[in-house]
């Protein structure tokens, strides 16, 4: 178990749109997942941001945030 401030937070958006919250600020509905690439992996094998929001995510949205945490691993 860790805060929230050693986490990621993934948002849904008023406009149901899913990104990557890297200050914990934005307004909408979140989910936490570590920064390391292998959480946020289990976390889309395990259905647990399916489990979280209560809705299927569409794969492009994973696809988008694996793309954000890339860019987060290369700064």
């Amino acid at each position: 178990m860790k805060s929230k401030k050693e986490m990621m937070r993934i948002l849904k958006t008023d406009e149901n749109q899913f990104v990557l919250d890297t200050t914990g600020k934005k307004n909408g509905r979140g989910a936490y997942v570590c920064f390391s690439k292998e959480c946020f992996e289990k976390a889309i094998k395990s259905k647990g941001l399916e489990r979280s929001f209560k809705q299927a995510i569409p794969t492009e949205v994973y696809e988008a945030m694996q793309k954000e945490m890339d860019t987060l691993d290369s700064r």
